[in-house]
Order: structure tokens, then sequence, then C-alpha cells
């Protein structure tokens, strides 16, 4: 465990914008920041951050909390995990033990399988930095590229020695667990006999957004071998390669700040780039780019420019993919290195500025590029011309946005010399197709209700969603107002005057407490006995400290509450409005109040009336029941004027 000294540590460290800015592009609005939602699919940004409050919130899929929860949800991490992830972020030291067997195993199978990539990947790197056969085979064929020992440090790039199981038995001597080394895809184990997949190879660790190694790519070094150049790892709980981008841990601040992505083949493209100078590159590691893929560059930006060699064949492969780049709205572009260049050679031929400067003037839209390059093999072939034609219109057909599509029309009636209402007609009839299509699907599917508890859903009133709300209420009540003062006269046993000071959480909290009651919905409840707690300790309620909650379900909670997530009752909206005097706010504590004793007693109500329809009952239990649903009507009958005796100011 971390303890709370450190916990705090990390918590005053963090500064929310940063740590959300390596994964969403944020704009500023106003006190706060706007950005696309990274936990769900739009198109119009709904996703909040406050810097001042340390949170964020989205309005589109509900997601909200602290930067320890963003780092949670973004990358699978635990509590724990997160806190350890930010404190190594801002150098704040966090004392552990090494891990012991029990330890390890006790670890569940995500974590044990990051550890152990992350402990591979240094050992790999010591193998290239401290062996002789790392440096003469692994580092040598570094330097060879042109790569520097800090490039090589900050790719984490290493060396894999031909002993085939070094890797696996250094390991198992360590402690890991040879199921972790299996499931890993470093370890292939074949009935008794277990070997290194990557044996003999120089390493590139592919990192999660977040710097976390997942999995790896591996170049062969022998010669004499029909063995496969490059080898990855293969799929696993940790690594999903159609999810993953290599070089987008380093590339991601320089694609945000210049607003621009460049996408390349391969590892060397992105590191020979990079030590260029120019950092905002990624690779697609040798596969057609994927709708999660271009989803993760969508996040920082909406310019992608695809870096390719002269290679005619492999371009017009790869155009077939690129459809899913216009299908998110998304601007790309194309830019075709000189003759016998690939991104690695150009890079190291060329300055970072000749470099930028070539992209910026050679780079063509997708759309001109693909029409140029398939109506010069089409030449004057009508039946090709009209393949072509149909190509270009399921591209275009493919773009949401209606002006876009109607200049890419414009464009490519120029270009291949046709009637622009003829390809005009012929993208309706692809989009109808597709929309029918999508509708009879919809049909078919049966019907799914999609459990979204962090979201607001459209529910018909009830007594429980009700209370549910006359809980929220209360909550930001004392979140925001708990340490004002209330004073008020009341008559002691005299029948003398007597003055008081309370503030709004003892009013509210005690005056709950007394009568027995507590909150219904579980994490709303588990709030309430905090602030309970604090009341008894004598300590005040901080919103703060509710926020860095180490549970995401109260986080979640609070900064829904805190920034308005919920429907109010108009009488809560007609005073929210207001800056809410003292004397306004007493009014409100009291109706608040009432509301939820009404409510809560109504639900014990009705729970007794199930219980009675619901089980067989002796004579003297039902009449026991009877009984106590007779005094809860008499006492919700009294609740309005529960507080009449008080006269407040």
């Amino acid at each position: 465990m971390i303890d709370k000294l450190t916990i705090d540590r990390i918590y005053n460290s963090l500064d929310i914008i940063d740590v959300v800015g390596d994964y969403v592009s944020l704009k500023r609005r106003g006190a706060n920041y706007l950005g696309l939602c990274p936990f769900h699919n739009e198109k119009t940004p709904s996703f909040t951050v406050s810097a001042s409050k340390g949170i964020y919130k989205c309005f589109g899929c509900g997601k909200g909390g602290n930067a320890v929860n963003f780092i949670m949800e973004q990358e699978g991490l635990s509590y724990v995990e997160a806190l350890k992830s930010l404190a190594k972020r801002y150098n704040i030291e966090v004392e552990e033990k090494e891990p012991t067997q029990e330890d390890i195993q006790k670890r569940d199978q995500r974590e044990s399988m990051l550890i152990l990539s992350q402990h591979a990947a240094d050992w790999f790197s010591k193998q290239l930095f401290e062996t002789e056969e790392g440096k003469q085979i692994g580092l040598s064929y570094f330097k060879e590229r042109g790569f520097t020992e800090n490039t090589i440090k900050k790719f984490g790039l290493g060396y894999s020695p031909t002993k085939r199981d070094a890797l696996t038995e250094a390991a198992l001597k360590n402690g890991f667990k040879l199921d972790y080394l299996s499931s890993t895809g470093l370890t292939i184990v074949k009935d008794d006999y277990k070997f290194d997949r990557f044996a003999a190879r120089v390493m590139f660790p592919i990192h999660s957004l977040s710097g976390q190694v997942i999995a790896f790519g591996g170049r062969i070094m022998r010669k004499d071998t029909k063995m496969a150049k490059y080898l990855n790892s293969p799929e696993s709980e940790i690594y999903h390669k159609s999810r993953v981008l290599y070089g987008i841990y380093q590339a991601r601040k320089a694609v945000t700040q210049q607003d621009s992505c460049i996408l390349v083949e391969g590892y060397t493209d992105v590191i020979s780039l990079n030590q260029a100078g120019i950092e905002n590159v990624v690779a697609s590691s040798g596969t057609s780019l994927t709708p999660d893929q271009v989803k993760m560059i969508k996040r920082f930006t909406s310019n992608l420019v695809i870096l390719y060699d002269g290679d005619p064949a492999g371009i017009k492969a790869s155009l077939r993919g690129i459809d899913i780049v216009l299908e998110e709205e998304m601007n790309v572009k194309i830019c075709l290195l000189p003759e016998g260049e690939d991104p690695d050679s150009f890079a190291k031929n060329n300055g970072a500025q000749a470099v930028t400067d070539y992209i910026s003037e050679k780079a063509v839209d997708f759309i001109r590029f693909k029409t140029n390059i398939l109506m010069k093999d089409a030449g004057n072939d009508p039946i090709k011309k009209a393949s072509v034609a149909n190509d270009i219109v399921q591209s275009i057909a493919i773009i949401p946005d209606g002006i876009m599509r109607a200049i890419y029309l414009k464009d490519t009636a120029s270009i291949m010399d046709m009637d622009e209402k003829v390809l005009y007609t012929e993208v309706n009839k692809v989009r109808r197709r597709r929309f029918y299509k999508n509708a009879e699907k919809q049909k078919e599917a049966p019907e799914k209700k999609v459990a979204t508890p962090d979201s607001k859903e459209i529910v018909k009133p009830n007594l429980e969603s009700v209370l549910f709300q006359a809980e929220r209420e209360l909550l930001w009540l004392l979140l925001q107002h708990g340490k004002t003062e209330l004073y008020f006269e009341s008559e002691g046993e005299e029948k003398e005057e007597t003055h008081e000071n309370i503030s709004v959480s003892s009013f509210v909290l005690d005056d709950i407490n007394a009568d027995g009651l507590t909150f219904l919905h579980p994490v709303l409840r588990k709030v309430f006995d905090e602030m309970l707690n604090f009341q008894v300790r004598g300590m005040e309620i901080e919103e703060k400290y509710f926020v860095n909650h180490e549970d995401p379900q109260v986080v979640n909670a609070i900064v829904d509450i805190t920034s308005k997530n919920f429907p109010l009752s108009k009488f809560w909206e007609s005073v929210a409005k207001s800056k809410m005097p003292t004397i306004d706010l007493t009014e409100i504590a009291e109706k608040l109040l009432n509301q939820f004793k009404a409510y809560r007693i109504q639900k014990m109500i009705m729970d007794l009336n199930d219980q009675k329809r619901s089980t067989e009952l002796s004579e003297a239990e039902m009449k026991e029941i009877n009984v106590q649903i007779m005094e809860l009507h008499n006492i919700r009958r009294k609740i309005p004027s529960i507080n009449d005796q008080r006269t407040f100011y």
C-alpha cells in the first residue's frame, strides 16, 4: 500500500490539464477546457475538464472523475497502479519492497503481464549495452542505422541473445511465472520444451499511450535463416495490435502541438524521423489502419499525413484501408517520397526542416491523390475509367459531411472530365443503399438495453428516481454550503428565547441521523456515511476529499453532483440560479430535508407493502407490519411541520 502522505503529495502535484492533455486535444473554453471524449466516439466535443476543480466530465457518455480515475479508465489500471504511474510522471518517490513470489502470485493477470513486460524491456536493454554479444551485434546494428545512444534509450531499444532460453531462464530466476511468460508471448511453450520467441533479434518495445510496455517487435539478426525478418508479440490481455500505434507515446505531445500526425509503416521510420526532429510521427506496424487506430489519432488531431515510399503496388493496396479515416471526418493527405527513398533514408539524408518543407509542398488530398493514381492506370479505357469512378464514389459516399462531399465531387468531376451530376447521383445511391442496409440490420438485431450507470438515464419518474434526486440535492447542499452557519431562535424549557449558531452540515446530518435514516443509493450512502463520520469527529466536509477519493464510483458521483449533471427539482432550479444568501439557504435546507424524509418514508411504506404481498405471513406478523405502515403514514403527514418550532434568520 502507498501511505497517505505520499498519496497527498501525488494529488497535490497533479495538473489534470497536463494529464488529460496527453490523451485528448483540449481547447480552452472560458474557465474550462473542451475536447472529444476518449471514452466514446463523438463528433461534437462534450468532454469538459476543470483545472480549478481538478475533474473531468463527459456530458455525452457520463464518465467523470479526477486525474487518477482518468488514468485508471484510460489504461485499465488499478487505483494503486494509477497512483504509481502518476508518481513516476511527477518524480515522486514511492517506496516499495521487491515483489516476493507470493506477491507476484497475488497480482492479477494484467498487472503481472505489465510488470513482466517492463522487466523484459529492461533486460533487453541491459543485454544491448552491457554484454559483448549485445554490443557487437545489436548496438552495432543500431549505430549503422544512424541511431544515437539518446535515441536508442528514448525508444527503449534492446537485444535478445542467441541463446534460445536466455530471457525465459532469467525471468524464472527472478520469480516470474511461466504462465505469464507464455501469455505475453515472450516464451513459447511446447510440451516440456520452452524457448524465447525473440532469440537473436534486436528489440523494439511497443508502448501504450501512457508509456507502459505492452508488447515487442523483433528484427532477426542472423542472415542464414528462413525465419521472418520481423516478428511481433501475439495478441494478449494487454496487447491488441489493431488498437496500438508504434511511437504514439513519444509522439502524442508533438501531434497535439502541431495539430498534425504523420503515419509511416515501420519502427525504424518512426525512430529516424523522430531523431531528425520530426516527432509527430507514428507507425501502423505494417498493417492497414484500423478504426481504433484512427480514433486514437483523432483524439489529438483531425489532420493526418500518410508518408509512402514510391512502391506503386504497395500504395494501391493500402488505399483501400484509408476510407475509414474519411468516415471519421478527418483531413487526410498522401505524400509520396522521391523514388528510391523511404522515410528512414529520407530522414537521414535531409534535416527536419527539409523533410517538413517537402511534406508541406508535396502532400496531396487523399481523394485527389487516389483519383490521379487510378486514372493513370485506366488510361483511355472506358471500362477501367468507369471502375475508377465507382471506386472514388464509394470513398466520397463514406464522408459524413455534406459540404465536404460536394467539394470532393466537384474536384473529382473536373479531374475525370465527367458530369458532376452523374457522380452526385451515384453517391446518393450508395448512401441510400447503406442507409437501408443499416436499417435492416437494426430491425433484425435483438433490442439491447445497455447498462450505463455513469450516464444520465431517461426514466419515468418513480419513487426510487425521485429519492435518488433528493439524495443528490442534499449532497450538493452539503458540499457547496456545508460550512455556512445558520442562526436561529427557539424557546427553552422556561419559555425563554435562546439563540444558536449551527452549520448547514450539522443541521442536515444531525437531523437525518437523529431520525435513524440513511441514504438508499449505495454510492451516495457511502458518501453520506463518511460525511457523518467527519461530523462526529468534528472535521469539516471538504469537496476535495471526495473528488480525490480512492473509490472511482464515489468520485464519479461527486463530479456528477458538483457539475449539476442531474435534473433539479423545480424549487431547486429556481434558487440555484441565485447567489443564495443565508435567508434563502435556510429555507432550502429545510425543504430538501423534508423532501428527502417524505420520499424515504414513502419508500419504507412501499417496501413493507411489498413484503405483505410477497411472503406468507402469520396473522401476528401481518398485524405488526400494518401497525408499522400506519405509524409511518402518521410520521409522513407530520413532516411539513417538523421544524415549525424553529425560526431561522
